[in-house]
């Protein structure tokens, strides 16, 4: 008996641990980006484990730095900064100025939290090119969708929901929370291969290019826009459409 609680007090720790490596997303895998980020971290601040990982913030939580208007050299005055977090201060439907990183970025993961009002509509836009012939950065860059569409007056599609790929790609789940309460999203850019993250589910996986991605991209919304999806690097957006969202705690890490 004494020899048999030896063995298994040996063999048991070195089997659990190997299931336990097992269970572990592969380095570099969307889910793996993800277990780097610290859920308990106070918001608009890096751990020394997000910093040692390469996460940088793209807001301190209390001024614009690293971000300007589209097509603009300053920051708009139809964004503000509330309670640690970007936020909009228009009222009304019409789209206003969006706002854009200052840097471009090709691969890349990047991180943040959004807060909802009732009806409000928003989106992170990516692989955006500027240029003083597009008015709005949705007409070169995709969409992770940010809205509360189930207090949206309208009918929606599918791809224009919370968590979609706007105009392309539908949610595959939704975990999205309440209006009022801080949702995570994560969007992931690794050459042609895009994933988007809400509250640790992927929602969207998709390869750029792809013969899928190509019959979508050419049958729907974005025949209008023949430079949109054209650009593997490009900037950043937080969407203005005229409603009440917050976005804080936004980190980024190159790949």
């Amino acid at each position: 008996m004494k020899r048999n609680y030896i063995y298994l007090s040996v063999i048991l720790p070195l089997l659990m641990a190997v299931i336990s490596c097992s269970q572990k997303p592969p380095k570099g895998s969307p889910l793996s980006l993800l277990a780097e980020i610290d859920k308990k971290a106070e918001p608009n601040t890096l751990t020394s484990k997000e910093k040692s990982a390469g996460w940088v913030l793209l807001f301190d939580g209390t001024t614009s730095n690293g971000w300007r208007g589209y097509n603009m050299s300053e920051f708009p005055d139809c964004w503000a900064i509330e309670d640690g977090a970007l936020t909009m201060n228009t009222t009304g439907g019409g789209e206003s100025q969006d706002i854009i990183t200052t840097r471009k970025y090709k691969n890349f993961a990047l991180s943040l939290e959004y807060k909802l009002t009732k009806s409000a509509n928003s989106g992170i836009i990516y692989q955006i090119e500027e240029d003083t012939i597009y008015k709005y950065p949705y007409e070169t860059g995709p969409e992770f969708q940010v809205i509360d569409h189930e207090g949206w007056p309208d009918k929606l599609e599918d791809w224009q929901i919370n968590g979609a790929n706007y105009a392309m790609y539908p949610p595959k789940a939704k975990p999205y929370k309440p209006v009022g309460e801080w949702n995570h999203a994560m969007l992931i850019v690794n050459g042609n291969k895009v994933t988007q993250i809400l509250n640790g589910e992927i929602v969207v996986e998709y390869e750029k290019y792809s013969d899928e991605w190509n019959k979508l991209r050419n049958s729907g919304k974005w025949v209008d826009y023949p430079d949109w999806g054209k650009f593997d690097e490009g900037y950043i957006s937080l969407q203005n459409h005229g409603t009440k969202v917050w976005y804080r705690s936004i980190k980024l890490k190159e790949l």
